[in-house]
C-alpha cells in the first residue's frame, strides 16, 4: 500500500515529538487544511489504549501522549470533523483486533542494531473503514451546520448594537450586516453564507472592545486612535489568513480535505469528458535554503546560494555518495530538522538557537560533514519536516535528467506536483453524497 502522508514527521527520541508539519513563512501552515471543527463543551478527547482523557482544548497533549506512549500517529488531524467521536470508534475498534490490522508500520533506525529499532503506527484514511468514518463524521457535521443555518435565516429574535456607530438592530441578522457593509464598508460576507452568526459577531466585538484592529491584528492605546487607524488604513474587514474565522463560513463544511478557496474554485462545467489541460500554467513556489530564509524560485539559484554563502554543495554530496533520489529526500529532510531542532548534524552538538549552529557548522566546517548513512537514511526522513517543501520538488536520480533539464531551460521554476485528479473527487464528495441521499 502506498502512503501520501505529508503532514507526519516522525521522532529521533523520545524527546523529539513534532506532532504535525511545519511550514514555511510564505504559507500559513494551517492554510493547507479545510476547517476542522471539533466538538466544544466540557466533552473529553479519550487515548485509544489507556484511561488516560484530556478536554477538546487540550487535544495537543493526547497527541503527543499517543506518539510518546503507544507509538501511534494519527494523519490529517486538523481534517477530523469529530475528533472525539473519532477516538471513540477506534478505541472500540482496537479492542476487537490488532493495531496491526488497520495501521500501518513504520519502523525506525531499521538499519542500526535491533535493540535501537522502534516500530510506530500510522492510523490514516489510506484504510478504507477510516475513510469512510472521517466522510461519515464531515456529513453529520455538514448537516448539523445546515440545520443551524437555516434555524439562523428563518430566526426573528436578533438584537444587537452596530459594532461602529451602535445603532440598534432587531429582526433578523441581515439587517445589521447590510448595515454595516452600506454605511461602515464593512463586510464579512452575504448573511446566508455565514453560520454561527452570534458567536462570529461576539469574535468580532471582543477584538474591538481589546482595542485590536480587525485586519491587521494590532492593538491600540484607545478606541479613537482605533477607529481612526481602520478609517485611514482601509482596515475595516476581517484578516482572511486568521483561520479562526473559518468556522463561521458554511463552504468551510463542504468536502473533507479542501479549503474553501479549492472548493469556490471549482466549476462543474469545466469537468467535462474532453478536459483540455494543455495550456495549464501552475504558479511558481520559492524554494527555501537549507540555512537561512533565502529563497529562489528556481533550481540553480537556490543550489548556487547555498554552495556560495553556506559552503554546501548538494550536487557534490550526490555525487560523491550516489544518492539515489529517495536518499537525497531523506537527507534534506534530516538536515531540515536537525537546523530546526538548533543541532549540527554533523556531530550533534545542540546549541540555544538556529544563528548559534550556524556559527558552528561554519566555524568547525561542519558544512559538508555529514554523519553515518546510518543516522539519516531512515524511514521517518521520508516524511518532510516542512510540508511545503519546494526544494524537494527540484531533486533528481540522476545526473542525466539535471543534464537534460538545463538544456531546455536555464531557470526552471520550482513547481509542486499536482495529483489530484477532480472527477474523482467530485464524484467522492461529501457535498455531493448528502445532496443525493437528500433528493432520494
Amino acid at each position: 500500500v502506498c502512503i501520501n502522508v505529508h503532514n507526519l514527521s516522525l521522532p529521533l527520541t523520545g524527546q523529539d515529538s513534532i506532532l504535525e508539519p511545519l511550514c514555511f513563512p510564505e504559507r500559513p501552515a494551517c492554510s493547507c487544511s479545510a476547517v476542522g471543527v471539533q466538538s466544544g463543551g466540557a466533552e473529553l478527547l479519550v487515548c485509544l489504549f489507556c484511561s488516560e482523557s484530556v478536554p477538546t482544548q487540550q487535544k495537543d497533549a493526547l497527541l503527543r501522549h499517543l506518539l510518546l506512549e503507544h507509538k501511534l500517529v494519527i494523519a490529517d488531524v486538523k481534517l477530523i470533523a469529530d475528533l472525539a467521536k473519532y477516538l471513540l470508534y477506534w478505541k472500540g475498534r482496537f479492542m476487537e483486533q490488532s493495531l496491526t490490522d488497520f495501521c500501518s508500520v513504520i519502523k525506525t533506525n531499521s538499519t542500526g542494531p535491533v535493540e535501537k529499532q522502534e516500530e510506530y503506527f500510522l492510523l490514516c484514511d489510506v484504510l478504507p473503514e477510516d475513510r469512510l468514518f472521517r466522510e461519515k463524521l464531515q456529513q453529520k457535521r455538514l448537516e448539523e451546520v445546515l440545520e443551524q443555518q437555516q434555524r439562523e435565516r428563518e430566526d426573528s429574535s436578533f438584537h444587537r448594537l452596530c459594532m461602529f456607530c451602535n445603532e440598534e438592530f432587531t429582526g433578523n441578522r441581515s439587517s445589521m450586516l447590510n448595515h454595516m457593509a452600506r454605511e461602515h464598508s464593512f463586510s464579512i460576507g452575504l448573511p446566508d453564507n455565514i453560520v454561527y452568526c452570534d458567536q462570529f459577531l461576539d469574535t468580532l466585538q471582543n477584538k474591538l472592545d481589546n482595542l485590536q484592529c480587525l485586519y491587521c491584528e494590532k492593538t491600540f492605546r484607545d478606541k479613537t486612535t482605533l477607529k481612526d487607524h481602520m478609517r485611514k488604513k482601509a482596515h475595516r474587514r476581517i484578516n482572511a489568513n486568521n483561520h479562526e474565522y473559518d468556522r463561521f463560513y458554511v463552504i468551510n463544511y463542504l468536502e473533507l480535505g479542501k479549503t474553501w478557496e479549492e472548493v469556490q474554485s471549482e466549476d462543474d462545467r469545466e469537468l467535462v469528458e474532453d478536459d483540455d489541460w494543455s495550456d495549464w500554467r501552475a504558479h511558481p513556489l520559492s524554494a527555501v535554503c537549507l540555512f537561512c530564509e533565502h529563497q529562489s524560485e528556481t533550481m540553480e539559484q537556490i543550489y548556487t546560494h547555498m554552495k556560495e554563502s553556506h559552503g554546501f554543495d548538494l550536487h557534490r554530496l550526490k555525487t560523491e555518495l550516489n544518492l539515489k533520489f529517495y536518499q537525497q529526500v531523506k537527507l534534506v529532510n534530516f538536515i531540515r530538522r536537525q537546523i530546526h531542532q538548533s543541532r549540527c548534524y554533523g556531530c550533534q552538538q545542540a546549541f540555544d538557537c538556529r544563528a548559534d549552529v550556524l556559527r558552528h557548522l561554519e566555524a568547525e566546517g561542519h558544512m559538508m560533514a555529514l554523519p553515518e548513512a546510518s543516522a539519516w537514511d531512515q524511514p521517518q526522513y521520508y516524511f518532510p519536516t516542512y510540508e511545503n517543501d519546494a526544494l524537494l520538488c527540484t531533486l533528481s536520480d540522476s545526473e542525466e535528467d539535471e543534464t537534460d533539464t538545463t538544456e531546455h531551460g536555464e531557470d526552471v521554476p520550482v513547481i509542486a506536483e499536482d495529483i489530484s485528479n477532480l472527477r474523482d473527487i467530485r464524484q467522492s464528495s461529501v457535498l455531493g453524497q448528502l445532496l443525493r441521499s437528500t433528493c432520494k
